[in-house]
């Protein structure tokens, strides 16, 4: 799929592309043998995932995103807290087979600042984290796996120049659900309002006890959870997820459930058509595609 250029999508919509300031989303695992270069003998395993990331990377692109809002379970995991990354550049690297890929892209660190500012002014338990230098090219935050894979289809294929900023939040999961959904509400009013084109990805794995030989061992809660979230997202109707019981949520062990309730308030404030791209189950977890855009 080419990309598609901002006269063409003004076309497309009208000429009210600019309008448009939050185009996108989508729901986008991070196992780490999706790419291609790190698969090793799992190249196959994971191919139906890999093709799916490929086509979210191809519609992201058609969007030209000046900033994407990705929120992941595996960066800063603080008690209680929502984080927003403000430092002015985000870097990592992994490796595996005797392969490494390193990737650094630029904050957009206007757009977390008011982030952060909306969240508290909504009396939401959100924190800004920098790291190293308060400015600069050392100010820059350590890249966790769920952030690296994600953007290595959806941003790191674009030349470095012409990248898209990044803002990285890290939802907390000691909060209610509905906090999270506030949040998500507050990202997408800022976006809106912004001037920029923004796409939001929340970067998910389903449950994680899907396999007595994974780290987590089996329950059957595993495989129910990931056909309500794939049902959840058939039928339009994500917040079906937020009624679930926490002992439940627990046995089913997902890594998905608050990246999708931020994502759950993204929707609320600005609609969008969902489409369902694909769930695979290669390993001990579950894995789901899914894309968003601007009705």
């Amino acid at each position: 799929m080419q990309a598609t250029s901002k006269r063409e999508l003004r076309k497309r919509y009208n000429g009210k592309v600019d309008n448009m300031v939050l185009t996108n989303a989508c729901v986008a695992p991070h196992a780490l043998e999706i790419i291609p270069e790190l698969a090793g003998d799992q190249m196959k395993v994971f191919e139906e995932t890999r093709r799916s990331m490929d086509q979210l990377g191809s519609q992201m692109r058609e969007y030209h995103p000046e900033t994407i809002a990705l929120a992941t379970p595996h960066g800063l995991r603080l008690d209680g807290t929502i984080g927003v990354v403000t430092s002015e550049y985000i870097e990592g690297s992994l490796a595996a087979h005797e392969k490494s890929l390193k990737m650094r892209f630029k904050c957009d660190r206007q757009l977390a600042q008011e982030i952060l500012r909306k969240a508290r002014e909504a009396k939401l338990p959100a924190i800004g984290a920098n790291y190293g230098t308060s400015e600069g090219e050392s100010s820059c935050m350590p890249m966790d796996w769920g952030t690296f894979i994600p953007l290595w289809f959806l941003g790191a294929q674009n030349p470095e120049q012409k990248r898209p900023k990044v803002v990285i939040v890290t939802p907390s999961r000691e909060i209610p659900l509905q906090q999270l959904v506030e949040f998500g509400s507050v990202i997408a009013e800022v976006a809106e309002t912004s001037g920029k084109r923004v796409s939001f990805v929340a970067s998910a794995d389903q449950g994680h006890a899907h396999d007595a030989k994974g780290p987590y061992g089996f329950h059957p809660a595993s495989a129910r959870f990931d056909r309500m979230v794939q049902e959840a997202v058939e039928k339009n109707d994500l917040k079906r997820l937020l009624s679930l019981d926490p002992k439940f949520i627990e046995d089913a062990k997902p890594d998905s459930l608050w990246q999708m309730a931020i994502l759950i308030g993204v929707l609320d404030r600005v609609p969008m058509k969902r489409r369902f791209v694909s769930y695979q189950r290669p390993t001990y977890f579950g894995m789901l595609c899914s894309s968003y855009t601007r009705k």
